[in-house]
């Protein structure tokens, strides 16, 4: 099942767009298949080789959804319609990128979204050889990483449901499973507790923590591992879910349990610096300062989190080198974690979204290190 947000809110959120259109002196927005198109009109339409395109148009011009012609039905029956956006089509032997160029008429730059496929991006350059292509990402980006009320709602929703799938993993780690075969019931359990799809479920045991973004494998669970799980999914309205908590099988060694106690104080710091107005790269270097102050600064080797929406990875970044200032509705991962290589390493992640005084946290399981009796 596939949920669409309120006409109301799809019919702002094109309105916005044009009007960041002509702010950035654009065109028109041409956008394709994928998150961008869908949080502007609701259609979740199939990435093809045949091109479907948006054309946004600037100075108040109305939306016109390019589709193949096969692809009408399923166009017309998503809100395309409701919005009263012309769905215009193209047959097996017509230019789809010349029809394109037709619609955009006479200017000198359009943005292009930030996912097209190169074929799209080469097929619109040679149709419009005179126009300047950049990415769109500087006007929907701008959009979308400022969640309303309602898409907070779908992430705490979405938070909620992968909280239930962390409160079954302790069942699922004994020793002599696999971390395949841990990964397998974390998806069943995924979809159970009402995702649509799975999009990644990361089992990383032993020295295997050590790796952000480890491949399960046929690594047998062992007595004495730290088990990091990393799990997401995606909900029936599209946004997505992404957590992360960290296991050992049976009780840690020390140096284990003061590396992770220093860890859980740099991620629930970060999370409580967030308020509207604060730096994204000053959340990051609060995380960062503690791990730092613990000896593990060199082992923190990855950004402190990212935004999450209809992607799991979008704007706004928690990274050094990112001023931009926090406002109510940004919806980010806080993840700070520790890896040394060869031995061990681990991650708690929580998604927060930004409110109007402070932080709003999306999950709530427990960030002590969960030991398994074995």
């Amino acid at each position: 099942m596939s949920l669409a947000p309120a006409h109301a809110d799809l019919a702002h959120r094109l309105d916005q767009a044009s009007v960041r259109a002509d702010e950035l002196g654009l065109t028109a927005l041409l956008v394709t298949p994928g998150a961008d198109l869908r949080y502007l009109t609701g259609y979740d339409a199939v990435p093809l080789e045949r091109l479907t395109c948006l054309v946004v148009r600037g100075h108040g011009g109305s939306a016109v959804l390019v589709v193949p012609a096969l692809e009408r039905p399923a166009a017309e029956a998503s809100p395309v319609s409701s919005l009263g956006i012309e769905v215009v089509t193209w047959g097996e032997t017509e230019d789809p990128y010349a029809l394109v160029a037709r619609l955009v008429g006479a200017g000198e730059r359009v943005g292009l979204d930030d996912r097209m496929w190169a074929a799209k991006v080469l097929g619109l350059r040679r149709a419009m050889p005179g126009v300047h292509q950049e990415l769109a990402g500087a006007a929907i980006n701008d959009l979308r990483m400022r969640k309303s009320g309602e898409e907070v709602a779908s992430l705490r929703a979405a938070g909620e449901a992968i909280d239930r799938v962390h409160a079954q993993v302790p069942a699922m780690l004994r020793p002599g499973r696999t971390e395949a075969e841990v990964a397998r019931d974390i998806a069943e359990a995924i979809l159970a507790e009402g995702h649509a799809t799975v999009d990644f479920t990361i089992v990383a045991s032993g020295p295997h923590s050590a790796s952000p973004h480890h491949e399960v494998s046929g690594r047998t669970l062992r007595v004495g591992d730290p088990v990091v799980v990393d799990i997401g999914g995606t909900m029936p309205d599209g946004y997505c879910s992404d957590s992360t908590r960290t296991y050992s099988l049976g009780e840690p060694g020390a140096e284990y349990a003061e590396h992770y106690a220093a860890l859980q104080e740099a991620q629930w710091s970060a999370v409580e610096c967030v308020r509207p107005g604060i730096a994204c790269e000053d959340v990051d270097a609060v995380a960062r300062g503690v791990l730092a102050g613990s000896g593990l600064g060199d082992y923190f080797i990855h950004r402190t989190g990212h935004g999450i929406g209809l992607e799991t990875h979008e704007e706004p970044y928690i990274v050094a080198g990112n001023a931009l200032a926090l406002d109510p509705g940004m919806v980010f991962s806080v993840e700070p974690g520790f890896y040394v290589e060869g031995r061990f390493g681990a991650r708690i992640e929580d998604i927060v979204a930004c409110g109007d005084s402070g932080p709003l946290v999306l999950n709530n399981r427990p960030r002590d290190l969960c030991v398994v009796d074995v």
